[in-house]
């Protein structure tokens, strides 16, 4: 005996929610920041973010990061499977750094042919192509080991580094903990006069929200790597209208 009647109302489809923008964000297991942050900049009801996550280690080694490469195409693969994305994310810089992000969208794109891919690495050389800097201060979270891979990428990317500074901390979960106090007071004391911008790098530092107070202390952009990735994704997306409230950036429509 059936329990239950067939309703009589039509089933009609409707369009995806956030139709105009679909974007997947492979995020690291143990972080507490770039998923909350990109929903901090995402226009309400024109930007949807779908997530999943990699498997990583503490502490923030290259040895550790390099370990997160065989785990993307999974993470990618069971990411909305079967439905459209328009771009899609990996959420770490120094794994970026380590792994290369060529190697990085080569295993994401296994497992979402045909969808743009960009990491904070990518965006943040997109960033400062758009912004039309080169000259750059780099503060990091990051170990020297890990730093040095950092500084070899931005300056493969045409980056001319005017100063790196760096906190000199080994996990990602106390990368997190560091306080908007502490971030602008660290900021301020990495930027130097001949930097035409500044970059934060790390997808654990609670940045986006301290970026406006930041350009206008400095009188210059800052570029983070939050920010910046979901800006390219964006961009890569189709998606080009200014956002305010989250930088110079935010507010460049073009690539």
């Amino acid at each position: 005996m059936a329990v239950s009647r067939q309703l009589e109302t039509p089933v009609t489809l409707g369009r995806w929610l956030g139709d105009q923008v679909r974007l997947g964000l492979i995020a690291l297991a143990t972080d507490h920041s770039s998923e909350c942050e990109l929903w901090q900049m995402a226009p309400s009801g024109e930007v949807e973010l779908f997530v999943n996550r990699v498997l990583n280690h503490n502490p923030t080694t290259v040895e550790n990061l390099r370990a997160m490469a065989p785990g993307l195409t999974d993470a990618a693969s069971v990411l909305l499977p079967g439905s459209p994305l328009d771009a899609l994310i990996y959420s770490c810089t120094s794994g970026t750094a380590v792994i290369g992000a060529d190697e990085v969208t080569r295993r994401l794109q296994q497992a979402k042919p045909g969808v743009p891919c960009t990491t904070p690495l990518t965006a943040a050389a997109a960033a400062f192509e758009a912004l039309a800097v080169s000259e750059v201060a780099v503060m990091t979270p990051y170990v020297e080991e890990v730093n040095k891979t950092i500084h070899e990428s931005l300056v493969s990317a045409g980056v001319n580094i005017r100063a790196f500074k760096s906190f000199g901390i080994e996990s990602d979960v106390d990368m997190a903990m560091l306080p908007a106090a502490t971030l602008l007071d660290a900021a301020v004391e990495t930027n130097v006069a001949d930097a035409q911008a500044l970059f934060i790098s790390c997808t654990a530092l609670r940045t986006v929200g301290i970026v406006e107070r930041l350009e206008e202390r400095l009188g210059k952009p800052v570029v983070t790597s939050n920010q910046a990735m979901f800006w390219h994704a964006l961009r890569l997306a189709g998606y080009h209208k200014p956002i305010d409230g989250f930088g110079r950036l935010m507010r460049t429509t073009e690539l």
